[in-house]
């Protein structure tokens, strides 16, 4: 149960979606909701991105953006805010490539 659970949450990240929303051949979604949200406190993701991120050898850079309409009048923002954008390398350093 515990590899189906794993798939429904994968799943459900993938898709965007609702707990409720989980196909059923991946369980009851509030098992998945629950396993999901043990395994966080318990610090399993935190771990995981910890062993995924040692074993990344640097070769593959994926950027994606998403497009949210606002109303016209949230467009401006506040007067006196920055705009801040974080970069882990050179944008120099790699080939631009796109896919369709």
């Amino acid at each position: 149960m515990i590899a189906v659970c794993w798939m429904g949450i994968l799943w459900r990240f993938r898709a965007g979606s609702f707990w409720a929303e989980i196909p059923e051949r991946y369980g009851p979604p509030p098992t998945c909701c629950n396993r999901f949200v043990r395994w966080r406190k318990a610090g399993v993701w935190d771990r995981l991105l910890e062993v995924v991120s040692a074993a990344y050898d640097g070769d593959i850079v994926i950027i994606d953006s998403t497009c949210v309409r606002v109303h016209q009048h949230a467009v401006t923002g506040k007067k006196g805010m920055e705009m801040m954008a974080a970069w882990d390398v050179s944008a120099a350093a790699l080939p631009a490539r796109s896919t369709p």
